[in-house]
C-alpha cells in the first residue's frame, strides 16, 4: 500500500502557491497557528505522521477533505519469495537437575 501526499496540489487548485499563503488560510479560516517551518515542511514533503487537528485544519482552510490531500494506492503489494533455510538441529532443552532431555 501507498500514501501519497497531496497538499501542493490541493493547494494549488485554489490558487494557493506559497506557504505564506497556507499560513494565513490556516489562521483566518480554522483558527490554527502554525510556524513558518511547519507549514512549509507540510508543504514540500509527505509527513509521517499528522495530527487529526491539522488535517481539519487544511481541509477547513482549503475547503476540501482529507481525500484530496491524501492518496491511498490500495493495490497489493508483491511480497519476495522467501528463501527456505537448511534444517537446523533443534536444540535439547535442559531440565531441572541440568541433564539435557531431547526436544518435545
Amino acid at each position: 500500500m501507498k500514501i501519497r501526499w497531496r497538499l501542493r496540489m490541493a493547494a494549488a487548485q485554489r490558487e494557493v502557491w506559497t506557504g505564506a499563503q497556507l499560513q494565513r488560510l490556516l489562521r483566518e479560516k480554522a483558527g490554527l497557528e502554525m510556524s513558518s517551518a511547519s507549514v512549509s515542511a507540510l508543504f514540500t514533503k509527505e509527513p509521517s505522521q499528522l495530527k487529526m487537528s491539522t488535517l481539519l485544519g487544511l481541509c477547513t482552510a482549503l475547503d476540501c477533505t482529507p481525500n484530496d490531500l491524501i492518496e491511498v494506492d490500495t493495490t497489493p503489494v508483491e511480497r519476495p519469495a522467501t528463501m527456505t533455510s537448511p534444517a537446523v538441529a533443534e536444540p535439547k532443552v535442559s531440565n531441572t537437575r541440568g541433564r539435557s532431555m531431547p526436544p518435545l
